[in-house]
């Protein structure tokens, strides 16, 4: 058996995966152990979590990945502040010590970390490196189920690269075309989420879930000044508005003079401005997006196109270039970004490093419905939780589905911790936070008194696959919570006109659908498809909703509060239960009532949580 661990740390959301003869065994964020959300640290915990699961030693690992070249990003940074000199001397003057002590020499400080758990192995000639974007597209080729396809990957920038375009048949993978930094659509992007007064690096989501609420009336503005599209989607980018190529923030002066704003603090209130905003820099995304999917069905000739990257966690642009027809199939890896470069690092080392051959994966996919992280038995879990102070009832499997369903129709929301965590940013049923989404107050209230964060964002449907097509215009697995699609009309609510005329965030609470919950503003939906084959226990839950509701769908957000991480453990799911306003924790058969807790360890995250 050919174990090799994949490794991706030191900028954030450092994670690990190990794979076994080009299958994956496990991967992990390391945030979920340490609690510290994008936490970028070498993955100890993560690494350790990986070798248990599969019960070896790290010595039995035939390689060691990382993800990306230190090296040539260390180039491309000199090369930068050279080019823009004197300009970056401030950011130059940060970041040179970081590099010069530590990570210009990670693979020293690799085989270091290496050693203290397996000293006796000559870490030197078992570690390897592979490009960042290459062990993107390996995340995005291998673990799909197409024996070729085109592969497109997009980013904030790895090394040189933004942007790469290739194809994938069998075990080969060939990128065949770049775009290199600064010009990149991850940043642009970014660069509108710092403008708008998001964090960057996490705060993407909400630009995009706020675009709904306004009209891209500044489109044709950011293509006549900030970038220079073609018509097969390359780009360049006007950086004299930018300040990210050497600058200690995204924008400057010049951008902000362009919108006539200026940032927009985190504090202050978002107004129609920055709604439309978020609604133009999203078109013109969709744009490039679409140029480039189009160009490079032309230029492969493929039918399948495999997608990764931080940019193509972007569902509603994916929603798009599925719609956009010139791919039969697409494939996106549910942990597009950073993260997900660990299992890249290590599947691309197996086919292209060691030859070895590729086996399409049975089924949907490689990635095990991305339940690839730790479980824990439910003996276990009640010691764990009662050695907190927890007070649970234990019951049959049969009774906590019926529990729990009625107590999701009774507009409860519920905490439900079952099975393997999930690998990547999104809950899928293992961590969740569930809810009925027939409530037309429940995304207000999930927002402002579960997950203490804007108002505004918005929640996705879990739903039955086999229901999927008599409720959204969409035909075909989602099971990653990457796809956008329409309610179908025929469960969408007319608008009065009154409410038409009604503009930005005074919209939220118009019911568009017979599952307001999950509706967005402009009708659509972050769909999750829940099979039976991959999360048997979670499609029972949903079913067992729908025999008493008649609705085959649930609000599916993570199972945390602003700030932290998605749960880990028992413990970790507990204290989020008593920390917010979720009614009942559901931990496998383990089932905790909000009233029969303990009042002295109830405590208030909102009073103490960090921004998102």
């Amino acid at each position: 058996m050919t174990y090799i661990l994949g490794l991706a740390a030191f900028y954030h959301d450092s994670a690990a995966a190990l794979t076994c003869d080009g299958e994956i065994v496990a991967a992990a964020q390391e945030e979920r152990f340490t609690r510290k959300k994008h936490d970028s640290a070498y993955p100890s915990n993560a690494i350790a979590y990986c070798l248990g699961e599969a019960g070896i030693e790290l010595g039995e690992v035939e390689h060691v990945v990382f993800y990306e070249k230190p090296f040539v990003k260390f180039e491309r940074l000199l090369e930068t502040y050279l080019a823009y000199a004197p300009r970056g001397i401030a950011s130059f003057r940060m970041a040179m010590p970081l590099w010069l002590k530590e990570k210009l020499f990670q693979k020293r400080l690799l085989v270091r970390k290496l050693k203290t758990l397996a000293p006796g192995v000559k870490w030197e000639d078992r570690l390897l490196f592979s490009g960042h974007h290459l062990s993107h597209a390996a995340s995005a080729f291998y673990p799909s189920p197409f024996e070729t396809a085109a592969v497109l990957t997009m980013d904030g920038v790895g090394e040189w690269t933004t942007t790469s375009m290739g194809v994938g048949k069998g075990a080969e993978l060939t990128l065949l075309k770049e775009l290199h930094f600064p010009h990149s659509l991850g940043l642009l992007y970014s660069a509108f989420t710092y403008f708008t007064g998001f964090r960057v690096n996490s705060g993407e989501y909400k630009l995009m879930g706020l675009a709904p609420y306004g009209q891209p009336r500044f489109a044709q503005l950011i293509f006549d000044h900030l970038i220079d599209l073609k018509p097969d989607g390359t780009f360049r980018l006007d950086m004299s508005y930018f300040d990210y190529g050497v600058g200690l923030v995204m924008t400057n002066d010049r951008f902000a003079a362009l919108f006539g704003i200026p940032v927009r603090k985190a504090e202050q209130p978002l107004e129609q401005i920055h709604m439309d905003i978020a609604a133009s820099i999203q078109q013109v995304l969709e744009e490039v997006v679409l140029r480039l999917t189009r160009s490079l069905a032309d230029e492969t000739g493929a039918e399948n196109l495999c997608l990764a990257g931080g940019v193509a966690l972007n569902c509603v642009s994916n929603g798009k270039i599925l719609r956009d027809g010139r791919f039969r199939n697409i494939w996106i890896q549910p942990a597009a970004g950073d993260a997900g470069g660990a299992i890249g690092a290590a599947l691309g080392a197996y086919h292209l490093e060691l030859g070895k051959p590729r086996a399409v994966p049975s089924g949907r996919d490689g990635m095990s419905g991305a339940y690839l992280g730790p479980a824990f038995a439910d003996d276990d879990s009640a010691v764990r939780l009662m050695a907190v102070g927890a007070r649970l009832e234990r019951l049959s499997e049969d009774e906590t589905m019926a529990r729990t369903a009625r107590a999701l129709a009774d507009g409860r929301a519920i905490g439900w911790f079952s099975g393997r965590m999930e690998f990547g940013p999104r809950a899928l049923g293992g961590r969740s936070i569930l809810a009925d989404p027939r409530s037309p107050a429940m995304q207000r209230l999930l927002n402002l008194k579960v997950k203490y964060r804007e108002s505004f964002r918005p929640f996705a449907p879990s739903i039955l696959r086999e229901d999927l097509e008599d409720w959204f215009d969409l035909d075909t697995d989602s099971p990653y919570m990457l796809l956008v699609a329409d309610v179908l009309r025929s469960h969408q609510r007319s608008m009065t006109d009154a409410e038409q005329s009604l503009f930005g965030i005074d919209k939220l609470n118009v019911p568009r659908s017979d599952i307001p919950a999950v509706t967005h503003v402009d009708y659509s939906a972050r769909i999750q498809t829940v099979h039976r084959d991959t999360n048997p226990r979670y499609h029972a839950l949903i079913t067992r909703f729908k025999d008493l509701t008649n609705c085959p769908v649930l609000v599916n957000t993570s199972f945390n509060v602003r700030g932290e991480p998605i749960v880990c453990t028992p413990e970790d799911a507990f204290r989020c239960f008593m920390g917010s306003e979720i009614d009942v924790l559901v931990v496998g058969t383990c089932f905790l009532e909000k009233a029969n807790q303990s009042v002295d360890l109830l405590t208030r995250y909102a009073d103490s949580l960090e921004p998102d």
